[in-house]
């Protein structure tokens, strides 16, 4: 295999997972209540409570909250709805890169853009928003997470772009150094 098969091969594969990772993300927003009654059910079964008070009490709160938005002002989850088909419209720019990374790293630069948005945005919706500190850190993940995908594939697109750049013709050369 060529080192461009190679390089192209690698950025594909992590572009693919970056992509299932923001399908899986977006997908999980819709079923937001339901969900969050599992998640409470699990860790009381699991006994959670005795090791980590704050999460469990902090998951009642949030499914108590969304069960009261869902019963009384279910419109209110529209939000997370858009938030949802946010992810997978953003996961379907990535097949730009995935076909031409070289003409396409744009959309690999505009991902680690926003993914290094995701800190400023938890520090400071967080606190307005009443989410604990720990809950902003575990927000501020996703971006520091899903910055390494898309920082490996832009140092490979990079390289990918280094070996395919033509080099000059040998009369154009010759010009230029005369």
């Amino acid at each position: 295999m060529s080192d461009r098969a190679a390089l192209l091969k690698g950025i594909r594969v992590w572009l693919a997972f970056f992509v299932v990772c923001l399908v899986l993300s977006g997908a999980t927003a819709f079923p937001l209540v339901h969900e969050l009654r599992w998640t409470e059910g699990l860790l009381r079964a699991l006994s959670v409570q005795d090791h980590l008070p704050g999460l469990t009490d902090w998951i009642e709160r949030v499914r108590r909250g969304l069960d009261t938005a869902d019963t009384e002002y279910p419109f209110l989850l529209y939000g997370t709805d858009w938030l949802a088909f946010a992810h997978l419209v953003i996961a379907v720019a990535f097949y730009g890169p995935y076909r031409d990374p070289v003409r396409n790293i744009w959309v690999v630069e505009f991902g680690m853009i926003a993914c290094a948005g995701i800190v400023p945005l938890a520090l400071i919706c967080g606190p307005i928003r009443g989410i604990p500190l720990w809950w902003s850190v575990i927000d501020m993940s996703f971006g520091v997470f899903g910055v390494i995908p898309l920082y490996v594939v832009r140092r490979r697109i990079k390289r990918l772009e280094a070996l395919t750049e033509p080099s000059a013709p040998p009369a154009a050369a010759a010009a230029v150094s005369g």
